[in-house]
């Protein structure tokens, strides 16, 4: 299982957000890249990356920041936010991004998300709010299920499906792993878990479940909650 490191970019800052709310933005750092070197230094070989202003504007707004970011490390790295058509998606993996991270159009163009899913590194992101697909950087919330979501991607060919818990983003109050559990069993592959980290005990819980391919970590380490360095030797 795989510990992925987050940097959630805002007008260029690295910031977490409280359960998606914009306006609850805490800035973290404003050389997001150095972050990313700390990580590497760390253990990590995968960075997460969200451009939370391109989920929102439904097209990429950071992404100098990005590219000055993948160019600083040769961690393995994953983009998502504003990512809706292949244009974009061929441009990042131009600056040597590893995986792209399509959510919004997930659930408005699944057939889409297929088709990609066959000619590039794709992963699919599941924001849900008690249970119900969210989009547009978690400003809409839909109703569909995102059990029923997850089950349009069983046989594709993504790499991998990103679950997160919105009521737990951010708040330290720990990994629904039921959910994540969940999502994994109706889509038959990959799942990362997201949202609400808050320790050691969270990433040893989800390892423990032998389905969970991978966390994402964020806030946790931001707060000084969880010694990366100390689980990422605990993984192995």
């Amino acid at each position: 299982m795989q510990i992925l490191p987050a940097i959630d970019l805002k007008e260029g800052f690295a910031v977490r957000l409280l359960k998606g709310e914009m306006s609850s933005a805490k800035i973290y750092s404003n050389e997001p890249e150095i972050l990313a070197k700390n990580f590497k230094d760390l253990g990590a070989k995968w960075l997460h990356i969200v451009d939370l202003d391109g989920a929102f504007a439904g097209k990429p707004v950071n992404f100098k920041v990005i590219e000055k970011i993948v160019k600083s490390t040769d961690l393995n790295v994953q983009i998502g936010g504003g990512i809706r058509d292949e244009e974009r998606i061929k441009r990042y993996l131009d600056l040597g991004v590893k995986r792209l991270i399509l959510g919004s159009i997930a659930l408005k163009e699944p057939k889409f998300v297929a088709n990609m899913a066959k000619l590039y590194p794709i992963v699919v992101g599941i924001d849900a709010k008690d249970g119900y697909v969210a989009t547009e950087g978690w400003a809409s919330v839909s109703n569909i299920k995102a059990t029923e979501l997850a089950k349009k991607f069983a046989d594709v060919g993504v790499k991998a499906i990103i679950c997160t818990d919105i009521g737990r983003d951010g708040t330290l109050s720990g990994v629904n792993v039921d959910f994540t559990l969940e999502i994994a069993k109706e889509s038959g592959i990959e799942t990362i878990a997201s949202g609400g980290v808050k320790d050691i005990n969270d990433i040893i819980a989800l390892k423990n479940t032998d389905k969970i391919g991978g966390v994402i970590v964020g806030k946790a380490y931001y707060e000084g909650r969880i010694d990366l360095k100390d689980a990422f030797l605990r993984l192995g």
